[in-house]
């Protein structure tokens, strides 16, 4: 498996992987702190957020183990991509409905966008 390859896995997993910790374990702190965001002690809220966050923790685990088990590589690239290029996405849709979000949120679309995109290289140079 190539360097670029392993690197763009191991820093897609990690990423997924520490934010799928942090804001299921504690959304509303995690918020505040990386996305200046204040979330409500709200049950419905709170359970659609740590929803997403499992997700997100889940799809780690799978780009994770697309390092070490071959057969799985191309799936592991597949939801990365999924994954960050569906949060760019939905993004630009609220930039484009809702207007311009905080500087935090707006440099989370820079790695979503250059993790995703790596991710598609990645996918691209798999031999099919």
């Amino acid at each position: 498996m190539e360097i670029f390859t392993i690197v763009t896995l191991a820093l897609s997993g990690l990423l997924l992987l520490m934010v799928g910790i942090a804001r299921l374990s504690n959304p509303i702190s995690n918020y505040a702190k990386n996305s200046g965001i204040t979330i409500a002690n709200d049950v419905d809220l709170l359970n659609e957020v740590r929803g997403t966050s499992a997700v997100m923790l889940l799809g780690a685990i799978l780009v994770l183990l697309g390092i070490l088990v071959p057969d799985l590589t191309l799936t592991s690239h597949i939801i990365a991509t999924l994954l960050f290029l569906g949060f760019a996405v939905g993004r630009f849709v609220s930039i484009a409905a809702d207007g311009q979000p905080n500087k935090k949120i707006k440099q989370g679309i820079v790695f979503e966008l250059v993790l995703g995109t790596a991710n598609v290289i990645c996918l691209v140079q798999i031999p099919g």
